[in-house]
């Protein structure tokens, strides 16, 4: 017999600890933005994802409203850094809580670059860095769906496979799990899809 979580009979956090448990793994999207101000500001959020091919359209999760979610709004500007396993320490430092107007790139000193289309910086070490300018902001319950139009992705050339494509071994992706949990990258399978028969 299962055991049943029911939303309704249970407080916010505690149905979010049995989401983010059950929703495994989860890709992170380190996002980097600029305040108005010109403050860099870096933050990981692991409700991350594609949401339209053509257009290309990616989006990430704010649950609540935070410095990324404020910066996206003022400037309509964000980058998503992959966050691969040899950064896991400097991602999970920047989800610290930090005072508003403190960049997390200067006090964890985590080097970056120039964006190739719009202002907020890149994560340097990152291997894959996707450019995006605001598409919408969906309010959902005490989230906030943010979706962004690709205008660029900037791939390092040692993290691509001799097809021309990011190489997902060479890349080590980090994932988030359920509790404290972190999620490396796992063993992979090639299988061809299946034709109509």
């Amino acid at each position: 017999m299962r055991t049943i979580f029911h939303p309704s009979e249970m407080p916010p956090s505690g149905f979010y600890r049995v989401l983010t448990a059950s929703v495994v793994p989860r890709p992170i999207a380190w996002v980097s933005t600029l305040s108005s101000e010109g403050v860099a500001n870096l933050a990981p959020y692991s409700f991350f994802s594609v949401s339209s091919a053509n257009p290309p359209v990616v989006q990430f999760t704010s649950v609540g409203r935070k410095d990324s979610l404020r910066n996206i709004e003022a400037t309509g500007e964000f980058v998503i850094n992959l966050a691969s396993e040899p950064l896991m320490e400097q991602v999970n430092a920047s989800s610290a809580d930090y005072e508003h107007g403190i960049s997390e790139l200067d006090e964890l000193g985590i080097s970056h670059e120039p964006s190739e289309k719009i202002s907020p910086p890149r994560v340097a070490e990152s291997p894959i860095a996707i450019e995006a300018t605001l598409h919408r902001i969906i309010e959902v319950g005490d989230s906030f769906v943010v979706m962004g139009n690709v205008v660029a992705v900037a791939v390092r050339p040692e993290f691509l496979a001799e097809d021309g494509l990011p190489s997902f071994a060479d890349i080590a992706p980090l994932s988030r799990l359920g509790r404290t949990e972190w999620g490396l990258p796992p063993r992979v399978r090639s299988i061809d899809r299946p034709t109509r028969p």
